[in-house]
């Protein structure tokens, strides 16, 4: 049993945490950074709870029960703080108690009906002595809480362990899963290693040895009714392998996320096959690592939706070494993983010293921007500024005379390469070798065969991306927004967010990008070199989709679109300075037209 002050813990991987407020507030302090201070007593009344009834805790697995008392508004705890230029509280009372209520009136899964087989299922279970840790019910205010749990620490053995121990609990402990909705509640185990059921139970050690030998030892049908069981407890109808639900519909023309229109029946099912591998999860045994960012290409890209940005909390990182303004690249490279199959946090080279994060853009309209022909491009192009603007716009042209294209330092010339490249780099899956593309590896050092991701998933993924419609316009107020337009190009920022670029069979692309590299840093910013990309230089993002992509530039220091225009320095400057002049009614037309795009 695990202790939160003077009162049993019950919430988390390690029943560290005793009531709903500290499991809401914690999350958002400790993964958000939001500071919060508690609810006061007059609000904590007011929370839709029976306070002072008596919630049973089971206290072995063998059927004895002790009575605890949920003192839910009564248990004192600080306020907590942070060094960001904000003002503590970062988050207000009204908003923190309607996160409980939410929490507190989220409903448990309800279980199917029960067959021939989960009834078969479920003796098994019992038989092979599951029910001793995962009790079928625990008695609350409102009758019995089937959640299939004792809420106790458990020593699940070295199979299991992570290493950290936490209040009371060892790390070798870990509190009993509830086993309700467990169908839909897949990657398993605290650190997301089984895919499956079936392998979550395999990985049981300690007191769970010889439960999961005895389910090992099971005949094939025994272990399949137990499984099907545990999927009856709730969720099957909702599982699936990522964040689309079952059947989801392809959204219609004119919503976030649809196709392009004038798909024939061949390219309408490569989009929905290519949907169907950007969602899903994918798993240790299917390659993802050693070294990752995410498990899926949804984990990043899912902001408005599928295929979308992402906000800041999926951000890649970025390494580099400085002598002071000398960027040399570190001998791991620049990439620098968030996360590492063995659950250790992967570590900086030794040699970095330069750290930044890398924002992440959306997939939507790609497939557009690759239809723009090279030398539409180049045209634009003004190196050396000849015309005197002030813009000195330049092609990026990597190493094996590609045009570079996609990424923000417009590294990536196809969205094949894009699609190999994040395989590789973002989920640390193997992709095949292909003539003429030099993105992707194409052998790692886990004990999954290489290559881990086939051709037909990088047709069915960069199928989907290319064929995805770009951003639909929100127009609010058509005759404030072309105002807004008017001003945008005559202050000069259409001099590199050029209204739009004209495919090579005649569509008109209206992103609002040249494609190009510029230098729009302060003399003095640090950054990352990538290829032929100094460390100022940067590709002009799209701006189609502006207004629900933040935050923006690319290490999202800027949280709205003010603050991003306020960040633009070197050949923007003028532009930044000019809007600066704006008055009020034209700054809001302005900002009315980018939010509309």
């Amino acid at each position: 049993m695990n202790y939160d002050g003077m009162f049993v813990g019950r919430f988390g991987r390690k029943a560290q945490t005793s009531r709903i407020e500290l499991f809401v507030r914690g999350p958002i302090f400790n993964h958000m950074g939001i500071t919060s201070d508690p609810l006061s007593a007059a609000r904590r009344a007011e929370l839709p709870t029976l306070k002072g009834a008596p919630v049973s805790i089971a206290l072995g697995g063998n059927g004895g029960v002790g009575a605890i008392v949920a003192a839910q508004a009564v248990i004192p705890d600080e306020p907590t703080v942070d060094l960001d230029e904000a003002p503590d509280p970062e988050l207000s009372e009204s908003d923190l108690f309607d996160l409980v209520c939410f929490t507190l009136l989220l409903a448990a899964p309800a279980p199917d009906e029960p067959t021939a087989q989960t009834e078969r299922g479920e003796e098994v279970f019992n038989e092979i002595g599951c029910e001793k840790c995962h009790l079928s019910s625990l008695r609350g205010p409102r009758g019995a809480i089937p959640a299939y749990t004792d809420l106790l620490l458990h020593d699940m053995g070295d199979e299991l362990a992570d290493g950290f121990p936490m209040q009371d609990s060892t790390g070798r402990e870990f509190r009993t899963q509830p086993l309700w909705g467990i169908a839909a509640a897949s990657p398993y185990l605290h650190d997301g290693r089984s895919p499956t059921i079936d392998e979550a139970i395999r990985w049981h050690g300690g007191e769970a040895a010889p439960i999961r030998d005895a389910y090992v030892a099971l005949a094939p049908g025994d272990r399949e009714d137990l499984i099907a069981f545990l999927e009856s407890l709730g969720g099957y109808a909702q599982s699936t392998e990522g964040l689309l639900p079952p059947d989801a519909d392809i959204p219609a023309a004119g919503e976030y996320g649809a196709p392009v229109a004038g798909l024939d029946a061949a390219q309408l099912a490569l989009f929905e096959q290519g949907r169907v591998l950007f969602d899903p999860d994918v798993g240790f045994a299917d390659g993802v690592g050693p070294l990752f960012n995410g498990d899926a290409c949804r984990s990043c890209h899912f902001d408005p939706v599928i295929g979308g940005a992402g906000p800041s909390g999926v951000d890649a990182m970025r390494q580099g070494s400085f002598t002071g303004f000398t960027f040399t690249v570190p001998g791991d490279g620049t990439a620098l993983p968030r996360h590492a199959v063995t659950g250790a946090r992967p570590e900086a080279d030794a040699d970095a010293n330069f750290f930044e994060p890398r924002q992440t853009p959306s997939t939507l309209g790609l497939g557009l921007l690759e239809r723009i022909p090279r030398e539409a491009i180049e045209a634009l192009a003004d190196p050396r500024d000849d015309d005197d603007d002030g813009i000195a716009g330049r092609a990026h042209v990597l190493e094996d005379g590609r045009l570079g294209r996609f990424g923000w330092k417009a590294n990536v010339p196809s969205v094949r390469d894009f699609v190999r490249d994040a395989l590789s780099g973002e989920l640390g899956l193997t992709v095949p070798s292909e003539p003429g593309l030099s993105f992707g590896s194409a052998e790692d050092d886990d004990e999954a065969a290489d290559p881990e991701a086939d051709e037909t998933t990088i047709d069915g993924i960069t199928g989907f991306i290319a064929l995805l419609a770009p951003p639909p316009r929100s127009r609010v107020d058509p005759i404030l927004e072309d105002r807004g337009e008017e001003i945008f190009n005559l202050v000069g920022c259409g001099g590199c967010h050029v209204p739009f670029l004209r495919t090579s069979d005649g569509d008109d692309v209206h992103a609002y990008t040249d494609l190009l590299l510029h230098d729009v840093a302060e003399p003095s910013a640090l950054g990352i070199e990538e290829g032929d990309a100094g460390i100022h230089d940067f590709r002009t993002p799209p701006l189609w989709g502006l207004g629900r992509t933040a935050p923006y530039l690319h290490d999202g220091r800027a949280s709205t679109i003010e603050d991003a225009i306020a960040k633009h320095a070197g050949e923007a400057t003028t532009a930044r300075e000019e809007l600066s002049k704006l008055r009020a009614d034209e700054r809001e037309a302005l900002l009315a037209f980018l939010r509309s795009l």
